[in-house]
């Protein structure tokens, strides 16, 4: 365990065995929460403080004999013995009642000290357990322990369920109806068909409809075999269209009128035709419990339904609901809530609060099915009955409102897929439903959904090409919040499209990641003007080349970069996916107000935040071809035989090479690449010089691989290539040099807290896979595989999917080292050889073992940390107390070693 932010950080079986001291007890009382938030690496100053007062410092005021309470953890009430209906009504009651609201607590948690009841308000989960069976269930609060979870919509049965359900609908219809498939018109009509049903189904669950009103009259009033359900629902969504009852066909009369434009009738929108297996599973699909449909989750699962290749992804889906609030709490909502309980008792500055509230407008220009925006509506209404709950309270009786002032017209979207648009809607008007109810549940008033009146501004368009303003105009004093998770596509991997796409807004579309374009549009859209952006990213914007060519342009010398959270995972919905690293990242104009870096369970204020995410100046770090640092000897490329594979052999091919032919030894050396390197792998190549190339091609398999590269090489594309094809013996680039290396792999699993870097002696060929520095000493091993470095490497160096990418040119020529004394390189020397000497110790493991973060022997994780203390020290005597640190103050070394350099 270690500790982080003042909190323990702990390991999983650690926290499990915490737990389950804490629930082996004879009996329960109030001392089992204080228990439970120790088991979670709570501190025990902190834990004293809340158990002396029941409450945190802010006063919250609560019963101190059966609650406790704690900002942004904890609201812990005692209940009676009793039915667990009666315990549900009061955690549903606190858990959005304003001091939970005001205080951003995360778990709600009553107990009758039998049955524990645990509500998690970021996410909606909910827990009921025997407290004597908690620790089965530790899981629950791993956010105590700064551990999000990935929580998955399977267990939300109804939406997977209906999903799946509706996926069998679909692939019947679209049997029966052929053409639905084979023109985008057809797509559109049955996309257009299937959200209608999706409306039908929540409102007869939900009090819009009568009780199971839709599903009893296709039931009732259809035949079995399906024939004439058609021509039924065609009439129903003329009837859910029209406002008076006498101008509906009596068997539909009794349905209400909708409007929304959900059922208006167009010619392009067609009713499908339908069969009895069609029938049957729209009737089951219909006896599903619609009304548990969680709104920002079940669009994604929909969506899947009809779009090509995603429909193994509808039985596990996860929901990202905590990862949505990294964007929205530090843009908008913790702001509002910190208002909120500043005017806790001014009843005038609350109404001024609720006003602005309602004046908010938030933007999606990638919006999908609208997970964003339904979380931020949700919010946003959470807050304002909070609001009024308490204005209540200051009045004494009930505040005068009748209907919500957020409105889901102030949520505005942009997607480029059809049908996404359509369930964009659609959540919000489910979403917008649930709210209402809730207001009811407190107010005791109904807000009826329909007729519908607003529709949400969510648009079909391509974000890139299409000017923002003109879906969500700007008038520069509105508060506009611009938030999403854009398309990724690196720039390898983009169709001419994308680059067209891109050419619209940047003449670096050939480099740049597709993402590119939102920040690019997004910091033009909010320049001169209130509004501010936060988007979710693959952290690839931050690292790399990316960095130099996208932020001069998104920064300019007007925006800043407000808060950021580093590196995390965000897990998509394919299954076995161990999904992407992603960063969320603000724009806004230059201000004064605080700075926020978020990781690794922390937040940290800071002066200011560069695009790596890092504390320290503005800075571009792009390619070099001589080290910053002129102690550092020359790190070049390796050796590339462009060859076809004819110059390189395996141990067989090497051995059979030599059974035939003792005296091609002389010609063969081993040969190392990255995978080789770090996997122990063996291969080897061919090296001929040219005074010896007459004697090596009297060797018969050497003359047959040196005319199959001969062949390959006539045969390219590339100029270069072809030239060498009278030289075949040749390397297409030969760096070697016959004297000890330093090998630094180029690329690197990120799991691993250090890359492999090492030693070979000068037989050896380093690949063009890797890196290679030659007659350089042990001393610049050392500062190479140090945890500094790694810092370094991790921040500038980008990534190959997953994997460190390590370049010479952008990591290693522009590392910033100290001037180093010949002590100094000396003691440097001593460390870098201990780790080298641990290696050979274990030389029965290859380095992909060694540096398995699961499998690191411990002599050699702690020589690695006896190294990086000895290089800590030389940057700066004080210890360094995050990566952070050690970042910030590499950033603040490159820019003056860059300015000095300047001025030479």
């Amino acid at each position: 365990m270690r500790k982080v932010g003042g909190q323990l950080r702990l390991t999983l079986k650690e926290i499990e065995a915490r737990v389950q001291a804490a629930a082996d007890r004879s009996s329960f009382d109030r001392d089992f929460i204080f228990d439970l938030l120790l088991a979670y690496g709570r501190s025990q100053g902190n834990i004293t403080r809340l158990r002396s007062t029941a409450v945190s410092s802010l006063n919250v005021a609560v019963d101190p004999t059966t609650e406790v309470a704690q900002k942004n953890t904890i609201y812990f009430k005692e209940v009676p013995e009793g039915s667990e209906e009666a315990h549900l009504a009061v955690i549903e009651e606190l858990s959005t009642s304003p001091t939970v609201v005001r205080y951003n607590t995360r778990f709600v948690i009553v107990t009758d000290y039998i049955t524990l009841l645990a509500k998690d308000t970021k996410t909606g989960d909910t827990l009921t357990v025997p407290i004597r069976e908690i620790a089965d269930h530790f899981t629950f609060f791993l956010p105590w322990a700064g551990m999000e979870k990935a929580q998955y919509t399977a267990e939300a049965h109804a939406d997977v369920k209906a999903a799946e359900r509706m996926a069998k609908l679909f692939d019947e219809l679209i049997k029966l109806n052929p053409e639905a498939n084979q023109t985008q018109l057809g797509r559109h009509s049955l996309n257009v068909f299937f959200t209608r049903l999706l409306f039908c189904f929540f409102a007869e669950d939900t009090g819009i409809f009568d009780e199971g009103q839709f599903t009893q009259a296709v039931e009732s009033l259809t035949q079995p075999d399906g024939s004439d359900l058609h021509d039924f629902l065609a009439d129903l969504f003329i009837a859910l269209d029209t406002e008076r009852a006498e101008d509906k066909k009596s068997y539909v009369a009794g349905f209400p009128y909708v409007n929304g434009h959900l059922f208006t009738v167009k010619p392009d929108q067609t009713v499908p035709i339908f069969n009895k297996k069609a029938r049957d599973y729209l009737l089951e699909s219909g006896k599903l419990l619609w009304s548990e449909i969680n709104p920002d989750i079940f669009g994604s699962m929909f969506q899947a339904i009809v779009t090509p290749g995603q429909r193994s992804d509808l039985g596990q889906h996860y929901t990202s609901v905590p990862n949505i609030l990294k964007t929205i709490e530090p843009l908008f909502l913790d702001e509002l809530k910190a208002e909120f309980d500043a005017l806790f008792d001014n009843e005038k500055k609350l109404v001024a609060l609720l006003n602005r509230i309602a004046k908010i407008r938030v933007f999606d220009p990638a919006c999908g099915s609208g997970n964003f925006l339904i979380i931020a509506y949700k919010e946003l209404r959470k807050l304002e009955h909070a609001i009024l709950e308490q204005l209540s309270e200051l009045r004494g009786s009930h505040y005068g409102l009748f209907d919500s002032s957020v409105s889901i017209e102030n949520f505005y979207g942009i997607e480029i897929d059809d049908f996404a648009v359509e369930v964009a809607i659609l959540s919000l008007w489910i979403a917008k439903h649930q709210m209402n109810v809730e207001f009811r549940q407190k107010f005791g008033t109904d807000i009826p959904l329909i007729p519908l009146k607003a529709m949400g501004q969510v648009e079909v368009g391509n974000a890139i090409r299409i000017k923002w303003e003109d879906v969500c105009p700007n008038d520069r004093e509105a508060e506009i919040y611009l938030i999403g998770n854009p398309p990724y596509l690196g720039s390898r991997n983009q169709k001419p499209e994308h680059k067209e796409d891109l050419k619209t807004v940047t003449s670096k579309f050939k480099s740049l990641d597709y993402v590119s374009a939102w920040f690019i549009k997004g910091a033009d859209y909010i320049r001169n003007s209130q509004a501010e952006l936060a988007f979710v990213s693959t952290n690839s914007v931050a690292q790399g080349e990316q960095v130099g060519l996208l932020w001069p342009t998104v920064l300019g010398d007007d925006l800043e970069i407000g808060y950021a959270y580093t590196s995390f995972k965000w897990s998509n919905s394919a299954k076995g996916s161990a999904g992407v690293t992603c960063v969320v990242v603000n724009l806004r104009e230059l201000s004064s107000r605080p700075k926020i870096l978020f990781g690794d369970g922390v937040s940290h204020t800071v002066s200011r935040i560069n695009p790596y995410l890092s504390e320290g100046p503005d800075i571009w770090i792009g390619r070099r071809s001589t080290p910053l640092s002129s102690s550092l000897p020359r790190l070049g490329y390796g050796s590339m035989p462009n060859d076809g594979g004819n110059l390189l052999l395996t141990d067989q091919e090497k051995d059979a090479l030599l059974g035939a032919a003792p005296e091609a030894i002389g010609y063969l050396r081993k040969f190392s690449g990255s995978d080789e390197f770090i996997k122990g792998k063996t291969r080897w190549c061919l090296v001929i010089p040219d005074e010896e190339l007459e004697e090596a091609t009297r060797i018969e398999p050497i003359s047959r691989r040196l005319s199959a590269v001969r062949e390959k090489r006539e045969k390219s594309t590339e100029k270069s290539t072809r030239v060498l094809a009278d030289t075949p013996h040749r390397f297409y680039f030969f760096a070697h040099q016959d004297t000890d290396s330093i090998i630094v792999p180029a690329t690197s699993s990120e799991r691993r807290e250090y890359i492999p870097i090492g030693y070979l002696d000068g037989g050896t060929v380093i690949s063009n896979l890797a890196s290679a520095a030659y007659n350089a000493e042990p001393w610049v091993f050392a500062l190479l595989t140090s945890r500094m470095h790694m810092v370094w490497t991790r921040a500038v160096g980008g990534k190959l999917k997953t994997d460190y990418r390590y370049s010479n040119t952008i990591v290693y020529n522009n590392f910033p080292v100290p001037p180093l004394s010949d002590a100094l390189k000396e003691e440097l020397t001593e460390r870098a050889l201990r780790v080298l000497d641990v290696r050979e110790y274990h030389s029965e493991l290859t380095l992909a073992d060694l540096y398995d973060p699961d499998k690191m022997p411990e002599n050699l994780r702690r020589a690695h940390r006896e190294l990086d203390d000895l290089v800590d020290s030389i940057y700066r005597k004080r210890d360094f107390s995050s990566d952070e640190e050690r970042l910030s103050l590499l950033f603040e070394m490159y820019a003056k070693m860059t300015e000095a350099e300047g001025k030479k």
